[in-house]
This record gives structure tokens, sequence and C-alpha cells, in this order.
């Protein structure tokens, strides 16, 4: 993929400006507020205004059948829409408000924009480049100091226009709200169709906004559990195949996959080591579920529980020291830690009803969960000593967290309730508050949110 960072005096600009630092800080703490409003979830109050233009173009040029000024308008979309969805952000436009001239892009018109109640701006162009390519510029100002806060440029292939988009709100979202970015990451999730009973489950990666999706197993095998490496270049997941179960490792760039395991035996939950060179997995063996580890290019696995019952996990810690997984070892599924070879297995989930599917936050700080009880299953998460548990949704199943790249954000999938009960993706922040569902072509289930692309 071609999205190569540039500086846009490159792209005949006129002044340098500090760029985006790449590290983020710790994101601040955050607390529960009211909603502001339902739509198709819930916003959080006190949204940042933020008037988003089309980009400009300096001639109206066609690349690869793209019109700039056609693309400039939908980058100005898809970055409104990941600030909106961010939770934090209330933006302004494209439609309805003044285009652009290719002239303004360094010269807002900072009272117009005030005028309009918008305390910050976002101005860019998209103009054809060398060699068929396309370059894209985005700007962040403050309307009330009139200061240049972001600056961002991209050469780009015309099909990647939508992650200079990401790449743009990435770098705005940081920049207003001190945390690590997001937008342009991946999904790997199950997209299930057919009756409930006999569902076919497929292996599906798309954007974290729900674009450029695409199919990547055929449905002739039942697919479960995906998982993205830590650099985003495979998805380890299990097929099963008649009594075939097997744990690939799917090349995404290739088109390839592996095998690293084969059993009779139920198999599940493989999750990647941070570094990539390890697969935990769960196999149950007459009638016992246990943990094991396995090198990422196969060989022998190392059985790491060995407790009556089952033991399903888990989640590394993001410095790879520890491992969280669930256990019915007590007479009900309960979130443990472990050390990653098996030694000093403690229980840290207490309180009413079960606690399953933990997940390690990237940041550490938070473990995320479900939590089962009077017939519903919820989201929440607690510390990494099972602390300061809280939920974060209400419904009626919703399960199988998975953390976006900075830790503010998780993903799940939800049921609903009777025979034919459908399944979908859904995401919510820390608050509890920003909820809201992402846009899938069939049913969907157990994400896998990928880290950030570089």
């Amino acid at each position: 993929m071609f999205l190569r960072p540039i500086s846009l005096s490159l792209a005949l600009l006129l002044t340098t400006a500090p760029v985006l630092a790449q590290t983020a800080p710790t994101p601040p703490a955050v607390t529960q507020t009211e909603p502001r409003e339902t739509i198709e979830g819930t916003l959080s109050q006190d949204r940042t205004i933020i008037a988003i233009p089309a980009l400009a173009t300096a001639s109206v040029q066609n690349v690869a059948g793209l019109r700039t000024d056609s693309l400039g308008r939908q980058i100005a979309e898809v970055i409104a829409a990941d600030l909106e969805r961010s939770g934090l952000y209330d933006p302004m436009g494209p439609s309805g408000i003044p285009a652009i001239s290719r002239a303004e892009v360094q010269a807002p018109r900072f009272a117009e924009w005030q005028a309009r109640n918008a305390e910050n701006v976002v101005h860019g162009f998209v103009d054809a480049g060398s060699n068929g390519s396309l370059v894209v510029g985005c700007y962040l100002y403050d309307t009330a100091l009139g200061s240049e806060l972001v600056r961002k440029g991209f050469e780009i292939q015309p099909g990647d226009w939508r992650r200079a988009a990401h790449k743009c709100a990435d770098a705005i979202y940081s920049r207003l709200s001190g945390e690590a970015p997001f937008f342009d990451s991946r999904v790997a999730y199950i997209a299930e169709s057919g009756p409930k009973g006999n569902r076919i489950k497929r292996l599906a990666i798309m954007d974290s906004d729900g674009g450029n999706h695409r199919f990547i197993t055929n449905g002739q095998a039942l697919a479960i559990s995906p998982r993205f490496s830590p650099d985003y270049k495979k998805i380890v997941y299990v097929s099963y195949l008649n009594n075939r179960v097997r744990v690939f490792i799917y090349d995404v760039a290739a088109g390839s996959q592996k095998l690293v395991t084969e059993s009779g035996n139920a198999t599940f939950a493989p999750r990647w080591s941070p570094d990539g060179t390890q697969i935990l997995y769960s196999m149950a063996v007459n009638g016992n579920t246990d943990i094991y580890r396995i090198s990422a290019n196969g060989g022998t696995p190392v059985r790491l529980t060995n407790t009556p019952g089952i033991d399903v996990g888990g989640s590394f810690s993001p410095d790879g020291k520890k491992i969280v997984f669930e256990s019915d070892r007590s007479g009900g599924q309960q979130i443990y830690t472990m050390n990653i070879d098996g030694s000093n297995q403690q229980r840290i989930s207490f309180g009413g009803g079960r606690a399953a599917t933990p997940e390690w936050s990237p940041r550490g700080d938070l473990i995320a969960f479900t939590r089962m009880g009077g017939g519903e299953f919820r989201i929440g998460v607690m510390t990494p000593s099972g602390g300061g548990a809280r939920m974060l949704t209400n419904s009626w199943q919703d399960e199988a967290p998975t953390w976006s790249p900075n830790g503010r954000v998780i993903q799940f999938f939800r049921t609903t309730p009777g025979r034919e009960g459908k399944s979908s993706l859904w995401q919510v922040d820390l608050t509890g508050v920003n909820m809201r569902r992402l846009p899938t072509p069939q049913d969907g289930s157990d994400p896998s949110w990928g880290p950030v692309l570089p």
C-alpha cells in the first residue's frame, strides 16, 4: 500500500509549521457523563464543534477514474465521520457549509467560522501528483486564536484515499484530545449468514469504520476467533471442517495461510503474544479444557493450565509478562491471571454473576470482560488486580470485547433475543456513553481490532 507521509512544502505550500508528534501522551482519565442525545447510539456532552469543508483542489483532474474535486468532498466526509464517532467532536460539514478555494487552505476566513460557532476548522486539498498518484494535505486551525495546530501531507495511490482521510482524522484527534490515534486501523470479524441453527461463518476484514470490507474465507469451513498479529500482516483463526479442527495463520498481503496446529479436539480462542512469536489457544481433551502456548511457526505446544473444568484464554498483558484468562474452577466462570509459564494463577473477578472473555487493554491499565448474570451479558472493565469493575453496556447479550489501538474504545458483538436472534458489531467508549453500531454487509460476531496501520 502506497501512503507516504510528505512535507507539505513539497506540495508547493508556502511555510513550515510543527507537525504532530508520533507519540501522544497517556490519555487522561475519563468520567461518566449523561447522554447528549440518542441516534443510532448515545453521544457525549460538550462536544467540540469542528467545521470541515470539502478539501479544495488546484484544478479538477481525473486520476485513475477519480475526480480530485469529488475526492475532496469524500475525504472530508470520512474525516467528519471519524471525529463524530469518537464522541468528542461535533463536525460541521462538508454539506451545508461554504466550500473553500485552494488559496484559502492556508488562509482561512476565521471570522466566518467563528460566526458559525466553530471552535476549530479543517482545511485541506487533493491534487494530482506524479506517476498517477494523488497528494492530500490537511490542516487544523484554532478559529479563536487564528493559529495552525496540525499540518499533514500524504502522497497516495488513488485507491488509498480512505487511508489518507483516516490519517488526517487521527492527527486532528490526537492534537485536540492528547490521546493516541485509532481511526487508521482495521477490524477482523466473523461474518454470519444462514439460519441460526446452521450458520455460515466466514472470516472478514474491514476498516475501523466498516469501509473497504472484504471476505477472507469462502464459508465451506466454519471460521471462528480471529485475531490480528501485532505487525498487522497476519490473522490467526480457528477452522472447523468435518472432524478437523485447525489453527491457521492467514497472510493478509499474500492471501495465503499456513497451519499452526491441528487436532480432533475442540480448539478455540487463539491469541498472539505482543511480540508475535507465540500463540495461546484453548483445547478440550477428555472433557477438560486447558490453555496451551505454541510457537507461531508451529511445533510442540506447552500446556499452561491443568485444573478440572474449563480454562479458556486468554490475553497477554502488553509487556508480555502475564496472561488473563477465564476459568470455572471455582464453580462458575471467573477471570484469572497467571505468569506466561502458567505459574501464580490468581482469581481477580468477584461480585455477582459470572465473568468471561477477558482482554487486556493495549495501555495495560484495564481488562475488558463480559459479565453474565440475570440472563444478560454486559461488557465491563476492571483493573488488572480486579478492582474498579464497572459496566459499560446494558443490553440483553453483549460479549467478546476487543480494544481500540489507543485503549479508549471497545468493540463487541450484540445478539438479539429469540430463535432468530441476529448478531451485530458495536462499539462503546470508556465513559459507557458513546455507543454505536458498525456497518457490516451480514451479521457479525467476534471482532478483533488491530493496531494502527504504519
